[in-house]
């Protein structure tokens, strides 16, 4: 049926016709003043990492997760393990699981995975279900709950023993509690640490961080349902209007994605992972989050040394879902990050490692000098990421310099 005999595709594809020319406008003047500074951040680090293993684990569902697993070289491994663990052995390190966010994949922790590895440490990545290389449940699947027992199942099956670093993203970290409310032994007798990154525990409504974030929310609300489902079975439509609308698409994940500016790359990549996800996956992982709490699990990690890191300008879980998390895990360490937004690992990546082997390292040393990490005070911390904004200015600079120093040329050049 073509888009003029189905009104609901008629309507969504004038709904983003409309949404794409107002964004346009506002595109060519954010990038005006933001060209400069994504140009001067463009980095030629690869944006991808080849793992050492890889793995499929199969749930009790029959849904197919794809696996990562980073390994450290011995050596750096045996520099983590000095003076941290017990006996000082390398097998004695936790290993650390990264659990993605709605929408994304084990790829948005690029930066993280390098950095984790190259201290030291064995990291596992998994893609949630829907997502990523993993294979698709049925639709009643996509829920928080089934990704606890999903994680929970990655975790028997290749991290059979040993102590375990949590980190989970969005809707990774609720992911995480899931898995603390149905397996509370699991998370007391072995994780060691857990980072809450730019998530929520429930309890208050998502994208409640104002106006830009109110309108999204009714969007997803009022026209997911409606305009997802359909478009999910015009996949050459949706490929269309993503060819025609490339720019605006990369203005949109950036505008709501980012607080601060990022390598054009960077955008793309993101835009990449985001709008990889199969609409119909989209469309029916938004349940989930309506009414979802799961504060009361909070209360299991309070034997971990936990890190809660969140953007000030986050428009999905701004810092007053952190604070909720910080209530109810005594001794967590609460990091609010300014000009950070909600996809803050791709954002602020130097930042976030520094913290998160921060945090294994103490993770490590809590388990093996058996410290009661729930009686450490609660601290709170507004920080700035000063070496990226320092790096920022002196490109810029440079870049400016370059510019003037090329018009020199040219005007003694007509002058001659």
């Amino acid at each position: 049926m073509s888009p003029r005999r189905n009104p609901v595709i008629g309507i969504a594809a004038a709904t983003l016709g409309v949404a794409a020319g107002v964004a346009a406008g506002i595109a060519a003047d954010r990038a005006g003043k933001h060209r400069a500074a994504m140009a001067a951040l463009e980095t030629p680090e690869l944006l991808e990492i080849t793992p050492d293993e890889e793995h499929v684990v199969l749930t009790d569902d029959g849904v197919p997760l794809h696996v990562e697993i980073d390994l450290p070289a011995a050596a750096a491994a045996a520099a983590a393990a000095a003076g941290t663990t017990r006996h000082g052995r390398p097998d004695e390190l936790p290993t650390i699981v990264l659990t993605h966010g709605y929408c994304l994949s084990l790829r948005c922790w690029v930066y993280q995975r390098r950095a984790l590895k190259e201290a030291g440490y064995r990291v596992v990545s998994w893609d949630q279900r829907g997502h990523g290389r993993s294979g698709r449940g049925e639709k009643d699947s996509y829920t928080i709950d089934r990704l606890g027992q999903d994680l929970h199942t990655v975790i028997r099956e290749l991290v059979p023993e040993g102590d375990i670093v949590l980190v989970g993203h969005s809707m990774g970290g609720m992911t995480m509690l899931a898995l603390g409310e149905h397996h509370p032994r699991l998370v007391v007798d072995r994780v060691v640490g857990a980072a809450f990154v730019a998530t929520s525990p429930g309890g208050i409504m998502l994208a409640n961080g104002g106006r830009t974030a109110t309108l999204g929310r009714l969007m997803l609300e009022r026209l997911g349902p409606g305009v997802l489902g359909p478009l999910s079975h015009r996949p050459e439509l949706f490929t269309r209007i993503r060819r025609v609308g490339r720019d605006i698409e990369h203005f949109m994940v950036e505008q709501n994605s980012f607080a601060s500016p990022v390598p054009r790359s960077v955008v793309r990549y993101t835009s990449d992972i985001l709008l990889s996800t199969p609409l119909d996956v989209v469309n029916d992982y938004l349940q989930t989050f309506d009414g979802f709490d799961k504060r009361p699990a909070l209360l299991e990690f309070r034997h971990a040394v936990v890190l809660v890191f969140n953007g000030r300008d986050d428009i999905l879980t701004p810092p007053s879902h952190s604070e909720l998390i910080v209530e109810g895990i005594p001794g967590a360490e609460h990091i609010v990050v300014n000009d950070a937004g909600h996809v803050i690992m791709l954002e602020h990546p130097d930042l976030l490692n520094a913290h998160l082997v921060q945090l294994v390292d103490q993770s490590a040393r809590a388990r093996a000098e058996q410290i009661d990490v729930a009686q450490q005070p609660r601290v709170r911390r507004i920080v700035t990421d000063v070496a990226k904004n320092r790096r920022q200015r002196r490109l810029e600079k440079e870049a400016a310099e370059l510019v003037r120093s090329g018009r020199g040329k040219q005007a003694r050049t007509k002058g001659a």
